[in-house]
């Protein structure tokens, strides 16, 4: 079994090669990235809830004020329309 040698392949049959590979890298990056940010997005607006409702439960704030504060933080109003794209 023989391979031939990298140094022995003509540059013109590597280049494609490696040009399709790297996009395909860059892509699953940018995937990997994206869900990342939505769930840290998530994480963050789950913790935010569980903080309201220990205020509403000590008292310190009232079950509508708790109300008012998450339905402020639910959705989002962009050029994409209600809730954005990532909604």
């Amino acid at each position: 079994m023989s391979f031939p040698l990298i140094l022995a392949i003509d540059p013109t049959e590597v280049i494609p090669v490696l040009a399709s590979g790297g996009g395909m890298a860059i892509g699953v990056v940018g995937i990997v990235a994206s869900n990342m940010r939505r769930a840290s997005r998530e994480r963050e607006r789950e913790q935010t809830r569980r903080e309201i409702a220990a205020y509403v439960a000590e008292g310190s704030m009232t079950p509508e004020d708790g109300a008012k504060l998450i339905a402020a933080g639910g959705g989002r109003q962009t050029a994409c329309g209600p809730g954005g794209r990532d909604a």
